[in-house]
């Protein structure tokens, strides 16, 4: 399990597994599941699930879920490919619930 100190983390509101850095936020309007989602350029401690092709809001991707490594919460995504070229950034990042999520210093 990473841990870091000094800097801003988001921690999986669950356990307060640490899961991705502020530093890393790419974006914070997307859409999940249960609303609001962030996009980060990288995650830690979690563990990826079984990917999927699926249509969503702005194209067709395979995607995957994420878990916290810690207590198996499901937090989000990660993009494995883009088929829309416009879309080819978001393959190997992150969108995490932001109701999964709690913001540390």
């Amino acid at each position: 399990m990473v841990e870091i100190t000094g800097h801003p983390v988001y921690s999986c509101k669950n356990c307060r597994n640490i899961v991705a850095l502020r530093d890393d936020i790419i974006s914070k309007d997307f859409v999940a599941k249960s609303g609001k989602g962030y996009m980060f350029a990288r995650g830690m401690n979690m563990a990826i699930g079984a990917k999927e092709d699926k249509q969503l809001i702005s194209g067709y991707f395979s995607i995957a879920p994420i878990f916290c490594t810690k207590c198996d919460e499901e937090m989000g995504w990660t993009y494995i490919k883009a088929y829309d070229a416009p879309q080819k950034y978001k393959e190997g990042k992150y969108v995490f619930e932001t109701v999964k999520l709690l913001k540390e210093y």
